[in-house]
Order: C-alpha cells, then sequence, then structure tokens
C-alpha cells in the first residue's frame, strides 16, 4: 500500500496534519545573502536573499531542518519548498532557467525527509505536497490602474510555467498543493498545467487547492466569495479544498465553515498565526492558535489542519494535540444541481 492510499484510509479517522510556514522557520535561521549564493552563485548579478526556494540548491540543510522539525513536531504532511519554482516567478532573480532544477531538488529533499520519518513510524506515514504558489503575475487583474485590460502574461504562459513545475516534481511527490490562490484564473492555469503533465506521463497525482481570503471583506483579491472559489474550480475535483494565508484562525473560520457546507470534498484550513502586527510579525502562540481551531474541530469544519505565515512547530504540536481523538468532518452529500459562480455563488434550486 503507498504513502498516500495510507493517508486517504487516515483521513476518514482522524485529522491530517499538515506542516507550517516555512518562510517563518528559514527566517528564524538568520540566513544571510552568502547563504542564498553559496559558492555557484557567488558572482551572480542580482540579489538572491529572500529567494527562498534557491536554498535548495546552495543551503539544503536548511530546508531539510525545517521539514524535520515539522515532522517531529506531527505533521503528516509536508509542501516541497516550491512555491515559486516556476519560471515567471523566478524571473525576479534573473533566474528563469533554474525553475525545473529548484523543483526537482526541492522534491527531492522533502521525500528524503518524509521517507525517513515515514521508516521510524510506519503507523504515521508521511506524505509530500508539492507546493504550487500563486505567482507573482496575475492574470485578473491589471498592474496597471490607468489600463484595466493590460495583462503581463496570457493564460497559456502562466499555464506553460505551471506546467514545467508540475512535470518536475510529479515523479517524487504524492499530491499536488495549489496554495495561497487569490487570483481563481491563475489557479486554473495550474489546474489546466496538472491536467496536461497527468496526459503526458499518463498517471495522476491528488490535487488539493487552497483559496486566500485576503481581509475581511471575505473575497479573494479577485472578488469571489469562498463559496463561488469552490465553484469556480470544482471541476478540478481536489482531493481537499480550503483557505490559508491572510488570516488568523478567528478571522478565518466563518470563511472555513461556509466551504465546509457546499464542499462535497475534504477540506483543509492553515491560518496564520494572527494577523501580523506593526512590524508585520505574528504574536499568536501556539496556546492561542490550537485553542482557536479546537472547535472548528469539535464543529465538525475540517479534515486537514496545518498553519500559514508566523507558525512554527510548536504551533504545528500544539494544533495536533487539540485535535487528537476528534473525530474528522464528515463530507457531506450535496444534491446534484446548476450551480454557478461569478463574484458570488448562484444555484438553482428544484
Amino acid at each position: 500500500m503507498s504513502v498516500w492510499n495510507k493517508i486517504e484510509g487516515a483521513i476518514k479517522e482522524r485529522i491530517i496534519m499538515l506542516d507550517g510556514a516555512m518562510g517563518t522557520m528559514l527566517q528564524k535561521q538568520k540566513l544571510e545573502e552568502d547563504d542564498f549564493r553559496g559558492t555557484r552563485f557567488k558572482d551572480w548579478p542580482s540579489p538572491l536573499k529572500g529567494n527562498n526556494d534557491l536554498l535548495v540548491l546552495t543551503k539544503p540543510s536548511a530546508v531539510e531542518k525545517v521539514h524535520n522539525d515539522f515532522l517531529a513536531a506531527g505533521a503528516d504532511l509536508i509542501e516541497t519548498n516550491s512555491f515559486n519554482a516556476t519560471t515567471i516567478s523566478q524571473a525576479d532573480y534573473d533566474m528563469s532557467e533554474l525553475a525545473t532544477e529548484i523543483a526537482v531538488e526541492s522534491a527531492n529533499i522533502a521525500r528524503k525527509c518524509a521517507d525517513a520519518w515515514t521508516q521510524k513510524t510506519p503507523d504515521k506515514p508521511r506524505a509530500v505536497l508539492g507546493s504550487i504558489g500563486p505567482m507573482n503575475k496575475t492574470l485578473s487583474i491589471s498592474p496597471k490602474v490607468e489600463d484595466p485590460g493590460f495583462r503581463d502574461v496570457s493564460f497559456d504562459e502562466v499555464r506553460d510555467s505551471y506546467k514545467g513545475q508540475i512535470r518536475a516534481m510529479i515523479p517524487l511527490v504524492d499530491a499536488f498543493l495549489i496554495e495561497t490562490v487569490f487570483d481563481t484564473l491563475n489557479c486554473k492555469a495550474a489546474i489546466a498545467a496538472a491536467r496536461a503533465v497527468f496526459v503526458e506521463v499518463g498517471y495522476e497525482k491528488p490535487i488539493i487547492i487552497s483559496g486566500t481570503i485576503t481581509d475581511r471583506s471575505g473575497r479573494t483579491l479577485s472578488g469571489q466569495t469562498a463559496e463561488a472559489f469552490w465553484l469556480s474550480i470544482a471541476h478540478a475535483k481536489p482531493f481537499a479544498i480550503g483557505l490559508n494565508c491572510a488570516l488568523g484562525a478567528d478571522e478565518m473560520r466563518p470563511h472555513i465553515a461556509a466551504i465546509s457546507k457546499v464542499a462535497n470534498t475534504y477540506v483543509i484550513a492553515f491560518p496564520n498565526a494572527g494577523l501580523p502586527n506593526a512590524f508585520g510579525e505574528y504574536d499568536e502562540t501556539p496556546t492561542d492558535m490550537s485553542s482557536q481551531i479546537k472547535p472548528w474541530v469539535e464543529a465538525g469544519l475540517v479534515n486537514i489542519l496545518g498553519g500559514c505565515c508566523g507558525t512554527t512547530p510548536d504551533h504545528i504540536k500544539a494544533i495536533a494535540e487539540s485535535a487528537q481523538g476528534l473525530p474528522p468532518r464528515k463530507v457531506p452529500d450535496i444534491k446534484s444541481t446548476l450551480r454557478l459562480s461569478g463574484l458570488e455563488p448562484f444555484q438553482i434550486a428544484v
């Protein structure tokens, strides 16, 4: 039985734990420009500090430490350090040609860590999610206020960039996580890319999709409510759908509750450790966050829990402990009817 088959069995019995914030934990290591450059990119003409994905090539031990710390805290699922491992996103550092190599190495490192922990705890298998970020370009919103119809990139360019990332990771990961989606059209490009790669290689991997409600307006940046977002991507038949980033647990709960009511698949949530303070830092402690999330489990809202910005292994450990022994959400049987979405959901009741 494969690791993912075991995860599919376990999710029916208990809450599955995702890891926490890769970026937060790398920042805690206080890495400097030389760490990002390593020997190979010592003379690279562009600044490289902040290109966290590049560390899989220049300082893989830093990435391994983050994976292992979250696995030790109880994570069942870890994400590859590939949030920006696309040709479009890596162009910010003039490293587009390295995107594929970065994606491959991010998957190799995560795979090695997860397999080592599965061997240590065979009763608790650990799986790898290929992290697919939202990109630094948006298809739904013009970057020019004076020209609403202008786009930096086309749908085909975004899809093809995602194809390269997915093709690189697919032999090594157990599933894909299209995450931090603020633009549904970018997400659709990622879905199209995944489907195209599945046809190329002759097999499929599960897809998990997580959107981002950008503020208390209750909408994504491209304007959709949580329910409308679900309806827009339901055709992908994801293994799980949910939300991450931007909001803390208290602020995210009503939007997760809304998805939980309408989604006939599993629900994932990995909120931030509260809202950022005046210095852009996150103040909620593991106890704060776990006490806010436990009622979600008690109310039957979620199947997979983790953390986004500001969350550490201590946060993941506390959330896992608060959810231990509590039953996961039961996937509802949603009556078949015509459901459409723009910025709002629309359903024809019969």
